[in-house]
């Protein structure tokens, strides 16, 4: 169909245009919520943006999810499953809030407020991130769990039973992702940011070998051949820099380090020849291109994609108004 080639906005205005959806919030939120073959990353970047009619869309959206008697993991496992969230952390802010809303209304005598709800919503999102990424070395335990969730329920501590059941749950099944295109891990690099062949130097052999490079979700994926659909090595762009760097040996390279963590390994995984996955052995990355003008193209692209992880500043924020909330009703209570 002709709407499904083009970018979501318009595809929505072809179909309102042609009196097969409607113009409201109610008929475009059941359309992006049933409508097969939609490419869930642009219903999570429609439904992100902060005008008062996508605000009103969301709202419809999220409401069109039934909540009830599910635990705050099956409901996130529900709501997550119906588009990607976008990278954006106003956007992701907004939409986390109309979750929370919903989730509460829905059951509500589970938590004290929707900030509660709120705050155990990510800690359950980057708990998954902690248990099933392989980049991420150090796993958040039950206990570590339990203890960063304290005074969250407006200032009192939910019971550990409901925080153990929701940790195993995570535990022992993660998140699934909607992907747009298929079924395995290629399909993450359908549409990248950028791709192409590059030389990089070895960590502990210090050597070039050429590598297939794809750029995509805020990760730099490195490939023996195009045609492999495992890569090599994974780079969580996170809090990296990169720069351009002259070498005396080869022209045209750039180099990928944390200007935090000098003389440190940048927490980065690679596959081995016997198809173990392990922690990379670089403290920076030096990558070659062919020309300037692509080694400068991979620069601004990089440079693009790399972002700091909006979770723990949405966390953050929420839990100070939570904690401050308590504290200023405290004199009120004793009186």
């Amino acid at each position: 169909m002709l709407f499904q080639r083009l970018p979501l906005s318009q595809g929505l205005n072809y179909l309102v245009e042609n009196a097969l959806v409607e113009r409201n919030p109610q008929s475009i939120a059941e359309f992006l919520y049933k409508e097969e073959g939609l490419n869930k990353t642009a219903i999570g970047d429609f439904l992100g943006e902060r005008e008062e009619m996508h605000l009103q869309i969301l709202k419809a959206f999220v409401e069109l999810h039934e909540f009830s008697d599910l635990n705050l993991v099956q409901a996130l496992r529900q709501f997550l499953w119906s588009f990607r969230l976008p990278g954006e952390a106003q956007k992701i802010d907004r939409m986390m809030e109309a979750f929370a809303t919903r989730y509460c209304e829905c059951n509500r005598d589970m938590f004290q407020s929707t900030d509660t709800c709120y705050i155990l919503s990510f800690a359950i999102i980057m708990l998954n991130t902690s248990l099933h990424n392989p980049n991420v070395k150090d796993k958040t335990t039950q206990e570590r769990f339990i203890s960063m969730n304290r005074g969250i329920n407006n200032g009192e501590d939910l019971p550990n039973e409901l925080l153990t059941k929701l940790f195993e749950s995570i535990r022992n099944e993660p998140f699934k992702i909607p992907e747009d295109d298929g079924n395995d891990l290629t399909h993450t690099f359908f549409n990248p940011d950028r791709e192409g062949w590059l030389l990089k130097l070895g960590g502990r052999v210090k050597t070039w070998k050429r590598r297939w490079f794809i750029l995509t979700d805020n990760c730099l994926y490195y490939f023996e051949y195009t045609t492999d659909k495992e890569p090599r090595g994974i780079i969580p762009l996170e809090n990296l820099c990169v720069k351009e760097v002259n070498c005396t040996r080869k022209p045209y390279c750039l180099e990928l380090y944390n200007p935090n963590s000098k003389g440190q390994k940048i927490k980065a995984c690679k596959t081995e020849t016997d198809g173990r996955v392990v922690e990379g052995k670089h403290q920076s990355y030096m990558i070659c291109a062919s020309s300037a003008g692509e080694r400068d193209s991979w620069i601004e692209a990089i440079r693009a994609s790399i972002t700091k992880d909006p979770f723990y500043d949405l966390v953050s924020v929420r839990k100070k108004k939570v904690i401050n909330s308590a504290q200023q009703d405290l004199p009120q209570q004793s009186t």
